[in-house]
């Protein structure tokens, strides 16, 4: 002890005799060189010793030299932000910053050293391997005696930790909110109140959800005693609630409230530390279940007469099954409906009687009951003694080691629902064909009388080039037909990409003005979009961004024939976490982007509203539009993974909204669109075209070898595969179809893609299921019908793209 304290009483007089030394130093206005004030504990200077002792990271800059560099910094700033002293001295400040350091807090520290005041910011610098930390930032100046400024002392404190945590507490508090505010089962959270001998006397609603009120008619109870919002509430719900209070041990019950005259499925658990006393419920209410159970209970039991009579007579199926699969008992209108007799059912497994194709939803449910979960509405076919299948609907409820089971025949109701899902099939079709009989027709028109002037003699050439120019501009009209009937058909092959929604719709905006006429007041609103640090970010999805557009001008155009020319268009771009039921699909939950088209126009009628998306459904006059429009958006929806919604109320205008999933991508940069290559020369070029179609296989032929290209046509992919087989490395380009018979283009494309990796395929179609659903998988797609300049164009760049990468 004598030793440690003579060590103590030398290092205090050591530190005395230092602080006399700097006394005496300041007072002569002697500065230690630079050099010295970079050392740490062997420095003279004390500041500089007790910043080098410290845990806590520290620097020290000094304004009197140029540019404020730091003359010190402590080891633990170095291990803090990773560069070594010799990284550091010299240097501003600055340097430590990066693209998420925010201007303000720089400007925080700038104004207060310029002003020589102390400073705290929370700033964002980074580590010397590129990672961002949030730093906790505070400046001091260093006046010598005679008041003159001598350094910048700065203390760093690293809260990125702590900052991570609040982050993650937020986020947990939110999903908690939308669950607590969206959740059907009512929830409450309750505080416990004992008597003397801590027993459980009382509770207090702290917080209920929507769904509370729903469950059990109370209203305004947030605050109040259970004993003032229900007066007599048997103690034995107290009881329950103190226990988990009291025991943090979680419970599930069954009970019934008389007070309430309700049955409740109840989930409670203890939330927070047992001196808080607080339990949260999650319940559901059952009252109509248990009524069913009893009955159905009570008819199994056949325990008089009265009950004996219904599971004799009853035309629905009852049976008594055991968790082992194995029926127990069944009454006798299973011989009535199926033909089975009780011995044949009793100890036999259910799924002997099932529908193979309905085996998998009946096991899937099955576990459930196993779990004490009520099954409700389930159709399942069953197999009848003469081998037939009948349809029927069950109701099962799960006791102890077996449950009980009542079905319903409902073969006429399936029938009848088939019938009429055929009905509108075939009424949607007809309506489909007459509707692209007719453009088609017209379009046909257009052509025949134009072709039909070509062969005019003597025809003069003005005339000869408007013939030609009117039979081009058809066609390009016949693609956009067939190109909106595929939209509709979610058959379209989709090219995504990663898009600012916000972006876009600015883009097309005027545009949309052009459309609608002066008297037409078109709004746009694009509602800002921030991440979880509240910062502003683009509002990114993953689509077509040509299909988007032209869903857009759709619902826009559709908004303005309307209003018949005049009032006001509303375009708004938002976020939304769930996409409304809509055509019997139920909500869907998620992250969307919403962009609505609402107007001021007459409405739509609540009978038209169900039809508005069927193609060729218009209620505009002949020659109007084509009824395709809606359909198109409706169809891009779809396929792009989203929802199309309409609300509308006679006399209140109606509102289009497009949901669309929202992509976390970063967006592709925007660039020049490539100026379109001229009709290039082939210049022997050798292409193998695959072609099973003799009309479209002669034309490209013929165009190819016009254009200075050697062709070699294959009618299928076998004999393609042949041809690269017969003369290997002979081709310099494939072109082939996708729709093939056997394999198809995209199948003939990767096989050769594994063949000879560098040999580039351009695929055509003007349709293809294998195109909509998986995409062209990278390689080059030119639609049908095409031009020759499309072809020329395609080709010239896929060979120059194949001849540019690297071997």
């Amino acid at each position: 002890m004598t030793t440690e304290n003579d060590e103590l009483r030398r290092r205090l007089g050591a530190a005395e005799a230092e602080i006399e030394r700097l006394r005496a130093r300041n007072e002569g206005h002697v500065h230690a060189p630079v050099g010295a004030e970079r050392t740490s504990a062997a420095g003279t200077n004390l500041l500089f010793t007790a910043a080098e002792k410290t845990r806590m990271p520290q620097i020290v800059t000094d304004p009197n030299l140029p540019d404020n560099p730091i003359v010190f910094a402590n080891r633990a700033f170095q291990e803090l932000c990773g560069y070594g002293a010799e990284d550091l001295i010299g240097r501003n400040c600055r340097f430590l910053q990066g693209p998420d350091t925010d201007p303000a807090d720089v400007a925080k520290v700038r104004d207060a050293i310029a002003a020589c005041r102390d400073v705290v910011v929370e700033i964002v610098n980074y580590h010397r391997d590129g990672t961002p930390f949030r730093n906790e930032l505070y400046v001091s100046p260093v006046f010598d005696p005679d008041g003159r400024l001598r350094y910048f002392f700065a203390s760093q404190l690293d809260v990125t930790r702590f900052r991570t945590e609040e982050g993650r507490l937020a986020e947990s508090e939110a999903r908690y909110r939308t669950l607590f505010e969206a959740v059907d089962a009512g929830f409450c959270i309750v505080e416990m109140r004992y008597d003397a001998a801590n027993r459980a006397v009382d509770y207090r609603f702290v917080e209920v959800n929507p769904a509370f009120e729903s469950h059990t008619g109370l209203r305004d109870v947030a605050g109040r005693w259970v004993s003032e919002v229900i007066p007599g509430l048997e103690q034995s719900w107290k009881d329950a609630y103190g226990e988990v209070a009291l025991t943090g041990r979680p419970t599930r019950f069954e009970s019934g409230a008389v007070a309430m005259g309700r049955w409740f499925d109840v989930h409670a658990l203890r939330i927070g530390e047992a001196a808080r006393r607080r339990v949260a419920i999650l319940f559901n209410d059952i009252t109509e279940r248990r009524e069913a159970e009893r009955v159905l209970e009570d008819t199994a039991r056949e325990r008089t007469d009265e009950r004996d009579m219904v599971w004799r007579t009853s035309r629905d199926l009852f049976l008594v099954c055991g968790f082992d699969g194995h029926y127990r008992s069944v009454n006798p209108a299973w011989t009535e409906m199926l033909g089975w007799s009780e011995d044949e059912l009793v100890g036999a497994t259910f799924d002997a009687f099932i529908h193979p194709e309905d085996l998998a939803s009946v096991q899937a449910v099955f576990g459930d009951l196993v779990n004490g979960i009520v099954l409700d509405d389930l159709d399942v076919r069953m197999r009848t003694r003469d081998g037939g299948f009948r349809w029927l609907s069950w109701y099962a409820i799960p006791r102890g080691d077996h449950f009980y089971a009542a079905g319903r025949d409902v073969t006429e109701r399936k029938t009848l629902e088939e019938q009429l899902r055929q009905s509108q099939k075939l009424e949607a079709v007809g309506q489909l064909t007459g509707g692209v009989a007719h453009d088609f027709n017209n379009l046909l028109t257009v052509i025949k009388s134009s072709t039909d002037l070509l062969k005019r003699p003597n025809l003069a050439e003005e005339r000869r080039i408007r013939y030609v120019d009117a039979i081009s501009d058809t066609v390009d009209r016949a693609a956009k037909l067939t190109g909106q009937l595929l939209a509709f058909a979610r058959r379209q092959a989709l090219r995504p990409e990663v898009f600012d929604v916000g972006r876009g719709v600015a883009s097309v905006s005027d545009m949309v003005r052009t459309l609608t006429g002066s008297r037409i007041h078109v709004e746009t609103h694009v509602d800002p979009f921030r991440d979880a640090r509240g910062r502003e970010v683009p509002c990114l999805v993953d689509a077509d961004p040509s299909q988007f557009d032209t869903a857009l001008v759709n619902m826009v155009v559709n908004a303005r024939d309307a209003m018949r020319g005049e009032g006001r268009i509303a375009i708004r771009v938002r976020t939304a976490s769930m996409v409304p039921a809509v055509r019997a699909h139920p909500a869907l939950r998620g992250d969307f982007v919403a962009v609505s088209v609402a107007d001021t126009g007459p409405g739509i009628a609540p009978d038209v509203l169900d039809r508005i998306f069927e193609p060729f459904f218009t209620t505009k006059g002949v020659g109007q539009g084509t009824g395709l429009g809606l359909s198109q958006v409706f169809g891009f929806a779809k396929q792009s993974g989203g929802e199309v919604v309409a609300e509308s109320r006679p006399g209140a205008g109606a509102a289009f909204t497009l949901y669309l999933p929202r992509a976390s991508a970063t967006a592709v940069p925007e660039g020049e669109a490539p100026e379109p290559a001229p009709l290039a020369d082939g210049h022997g070029t050798c292409v193998l075209l695959v072609e099973d179609n003799q009309e479209v296989g002669a034309f490209a032929a013929q165009a190819l070898e016009e254009l200075g290209y050697r062709t070699v046509w294959a009618v299928d992919a076998e004999r393609a595969l042949l041809e690269l087989e017969r003369i290997p490395y002979r081709f310099e380009v494939v072109f082939s179809d996708v729709v093939m018979p056997g394999m198809n283009g995209i199948d003939l494309a990767c096989e050769i893609r594994r063949r000879q990796p560098g040999l580039p395929v351009v695929l055509a179609s003007g349709y293809s299921d294998v195109l909509a659903a998986r995409g062209s998988h990278g390689f080059e797609l030119l639609r049908k019908p095409y031009s020759v300049a499309d072809l020329s164009r395609i080709l010239r760049m896929a060979v120059e793209r194949a001849a540019s990468r690297p071997g």
